[in-house]
C-alpha cells in the first residue's frame, strides 16, 4: 500500500541550510468572504427565495459524486467569485452577495464537499460565525480551516505583508486552543473537517534554530484538546512554506501527537512528489492538501496569477502532472479507508472548480495497464 500511495523509497533529506531573508508580501489580501454589506435584493426575486441560486447539476455530475470515495472531500479556497457563474451559480452576483449568501448554494454543488475558510486567518472567527457558517451547509459537509495568523505568522506584519518585528504569540498554545480550536470545535461540531496551521514562511533567524521551533511546535501541539469526541472526521495538520521544515524530525512531532503534515503546492516548496517522503513517515493517516499556486509564477506569484486568472471560469495554466500524482496518493489514502481533504485555489490553474472537476476526472479514471 505504502508503494502504491507514494510510490518512492526517498528517504527523508536532512534540514537544509537556512535561505538568505528577503521581504515578504502578503500572500493573499483578505478574503472577501469576511463580512460585508450585501446588494440590494433584486426585484424580481421572490421574498423568501435563497439570495444566490446554485448552477444546475446534472444526471452525469451527480453520477461521478456518486463514485468518488465516501472519504475523499473536496472544494476550494473560498467560494466569493462571481466568474463561477454557470459552474457554481445560477446567474451572476457580485462578490459581496457571495461572501454572506453564497456558501448554501455552493454546499449543494456535488463535487464540493468541503470549503477552506481562509478568513479566518486574517481574524479569529468566535464560536457564533463558526457555527452560522456550518448552519448553511449539509450533514456531511466538512470545513477546512486555516489557525489565525497570530499563533501561525512567526512575524507582525505590515498591511502590505513585510515583516516588522517578531511574534511573540507564535505558537502560543493558549492561544492556538482559545482562538483557534475550541470556537471551531463549538462552533461547527462534528463538521470539522481539518485545522490547519500555516506558517508563513519564518525568517532566517528562526531558521537557524529550527530544534527550537520544533520544540515550540511540539508544546503547542501537545496542548490541543482531542477533536474526535466533537468531530469524528477531524484533524489536526500543519502546512509550511520553507523546504527546510522537511525532515525526520518534523515527522516525529507530527505524528507524536496524531497531527499530519499538509501538503502545501506551493512554488516555495519542492514540487508534490518531492514531498511524499513527510507523508510517507506519517503513514497511515488522513490526508489534506492545499494546492495554492502554480508553479509558474513562483514564489512570490499570486497577483500576477490572479491578474491573469480572473475572473477565475477556465483553466488558464492546466498543470496534469500534479493533478495525476495528487490522484494516486487520494487513491492510496481512501482505498487504505483514511479520509483525504483537498482544497484547491483559483490560482493553482485558472479556476478552482475546473480543477475540482478535472482532478475527479483523474481519481476516476480507469488505472493504466501494466
Amino acid at each position: 500500500m505504502q508503494d502504491s500511495l507514494f510510490g518512492d523509497d526517498l528517504p527523508l533529506p536532512a534540514a537544509a541550510a537556512p535561505a538568505a531573508a528577503r521581504p515578504v508580501p502578503a500572500e493573499a489580501a483578505a478574503p472577501a468572504q469576511a463580512d460585508a454589506p450585501a446588494s440590494p435584493r433584486r426585484a424580481s426575486r421572490p421574498r423568501n427565495a435563497p439570495k444566490v441560486e446554485p448552477a444546475a447539476a446534472d444526471d452525469a455530475l451527480r453520477a461521478q459524486a456518486a463514485r468518488l470515495p465516501p472519504g475523499l472531500r473536496l472544494g476550494t479556497s473560498s467560494w466569493h467569485f462571481p466568474g463561477w457563474a454557470g459552474l457554481v451559480w445560477q446567474g451572476d452576483y457580485d462578490g459581496a452577495v457571495l461572501s454572506r449568501h453564497g456558501l448554501a448554494a455552493y454546499a449543494q454543488h456535488p463535487l464540493l464537499r468541503t470549503v477552506s475558510l481562509d478568513r479566518n486567518f486574517y481574524r479569529a472567527l468566535t464560536a457564533s460565525q463558526f457555527a452560522a457558517y456550518a448552519a448553511q451547509v449539509p450533514e456531511d459537509f466538512r470545513f477546512v480551516v486555516k489557525a489565525p495568523s497570530v499563533v501561525s505568522d512567526a512575524l507582525v506584519r505590515a498591511e502590505d505583508g513585510r515583516g516588522q518585528r517578531p511574534n511573540p504569540a507564535f505558537l502560543n498554545p493558549q492561544l492556538a486552543v482559545q482562538d483557534f480550536v475550541q470556537p471551531a470545535l463549538d462552533g461547527l461540531g462534528h463538521r470539522v473537517g481539518a485545522l490547519v496551521f500555516q506558517f508563513s514562511p519564518l525568517p532566517a533567524a528562526l531558521l537557524a534554530r529550527m530544534p527550537e521551533v520544533l520544540a515550540r511546535l511540539d508544546a503547542m501541539l501537545g496542548a490541543l484538546p482531542a477533536l474526535r469526541p466533537t468531530a469524528p472526521d477531524g484533524v489536526i495538520a500543519v502546512e509550511v512554506r520553507n523546504p527546510e521544515f522537511l525532515t525526520p524530525d518534523f515527522a516525529r512531532v507530527l505524528k507524536a501527537h496524531g497531527a499530519t503534515y499538509c501538503l502545501g503546492l506551493h512554488p516555495r516548496l519542492p514540487a508534490i512528489e518531492d514531498q511524499l517522503p513527510l507523508l510517507r513517515a506519517l503513514w497511515p493517516g488522513p490526508l489534506v492538501c492545499r494546492w495554492n499556486l502554480n508553479r509558474l509564477h513562483g514564489a512570490y506569484g499570486y497577483e500576477e496569477a490572479k491578474g491573469l486568472y480572473e475572473p477565475f471560469d477556465r483553466l488558464v495554466d492546466p498543470d496534469p502532472h500534479t493533478r495525476q500524482v495528487l490522484a494516486r496518493v487520494i487513491a492510496g489514502t481512501t482505498q487504505a479507508g483514511q479520509a483525504a481533504y483537498v482544497t484547491i485555489n483559483n490560482k493553482a490553474e485558472g479556476s478552482a472548480p475546473r480543477s475540482v472537476q478535472a482532478l475527479v476526472d483523474a481519481v476516476l479514471a480507469p488505472p493504466p495497464a501494466s
